[in-house]
């Protein structure tokens, strides 16, 4: 049975604290702190980080009743969220991303969840499913990203620094994320990959879901998915060997990833032999089935229209996701042998 404070409040729901890093958040800044205000509870506290020359974000964030700092050099949110960190006072150190909203009963979520688990150590959630900007790029790049985390294990296999929460203590001991990272990449699954190494154990909540503001277009979603994120998760992964069957590296997509370029090349062969163009066609099919349940999540969320339309960009995934896989390996061991050479020959 939960205990009461004479205040009337649950003495079982943890204190949290919220930090959110920017770096000129505009817009959607100004609607993820509009939302922290009005879903504030009294065991929760909200640090804003302000990462670098940002008078804007500044202004704004001292008009909320939040803990702000600012940092004068822009050094990347890794280093942001570990500075918010070390000032926090509660027990549960919840990171979301500045471009994010939350919902009535999220703080209440991660709070619970904690309570009810105290072998748990963090916890991550996902995007919902109505992503706040309705162009299509941004509605299938959410969508899928939803998608991708709801039809994952929940015995996480990383950690997620847009919606994720870690004990206090653990997050401190660990070292934090690694600063090394002067920009959004992936040094919150570098941190998830330790915690995992250490035995530590993550927990995805599918019922904890955030809103995703954010408005992509052609170049950002290129720039960040493949020099933000996969250039750097490739090295992570060899460095870490964590091919775990699961998000973003799930069998099916490697194997989708083999099956795109089996279709490139048989396209190539098609106009020296005709039976390229009948094994591309095969290949095609079967690629187009082994994606079919994402491909009716779209259909069932956007429409018929809008799912034929997400298929030729998913397909654009599979390539350069297999592109940025090749050379970020061809990266890793070219430096690996760099350090070996160096330590034999000091």
């Amino acid at each position: 049975m939960n205990s009461t404070h004479p205040n009337g409040r649950d003495t079982s729901i943890i204190d949290i604290s919220v930090i959110v890093p920017v770096h000129k958040g505009g817009e959607n800044f100004c609607i993820c702190l509009s939302k922290l205000s009005l879903f504030l509870q009294e065991n929760t506290e909200i640090i804003v980080v302000i990462d670098g020359h940002d008078s804007d974000s500044w202004q704004l964030a001292q008009s909320f009743p939040f803990k702000v700092i600012k940092i004068t050099d822009n050094g990347g949110p890794a280093r942001a969220r570990n500075l918010g960190a070390s000032l926090a006072k509660g027990e549960i150190l919840f990171f979301i991303d500045a471009d994010v909203t939350i919902n009535p009963d999220t703080l209440n979520l991660v709070a619970q969840t904690f309570a009810n688990q105290p072998d748990l150590v963090a916890l991550i959630g996902s995007y919902d499913d109505t992503p706040g900007a309705t162009n299509f790029l941004s509605q299938y790049k959410n969508l899928f990203h939803h998608y991708t985390h709801q039809s994952a294990c929940e015995e996480a296999s990383t950690f997620w620094g847009a919606c994720g929460a870690i004990r206090r203590e653990i997050f401190l001991a660990v070292g934090g994320f690694n600063q090394t990272y002067r920009y959004p990449s992936v040094e919150d699954i570098e941190l998830g990959y330790r915690l995992k190494q250490q035995g530590y154990r993550i927990h995805l909540c599918k019922t904890l879901q955030v809103k995703h503001l954010k408005h992509w277009n052609v170049v950002s979603l290129l720039k960040a998915e493949i020099f933000y994120r996969a250039l750097p998760w490739t090295e992570l992964l060899w460095q870490y060997r964590q091919f775990i069957n699961d998000l973003n590296l799930k069998q099916e997509s490697r194997i989708s990833v083999v099956l795109i370029y089996g279709i490139l090349i048989f396209l190539l062969l098609a106009w020296w032999w005709w039976g390229g163009l009948m094994i591309a066609g095969v290949f095609s099919l079967v690629l187009l089935l082994l994606n079919l349940s994402l491909y009716r999540f779209f259909h069932q969320h956007r429409g018929l229209w809008f799912a034929i339309c997400t298929i030729p960009w998913h397909w654009f995934y599979f390539f350069y996701s297999g592109l940025a896989f090749a050379t970020g390996t061809i990266i890793y061991h070219l430096k690996s042998n760099l350090r070996t050479k160096k330590a034999a020959f000091p």
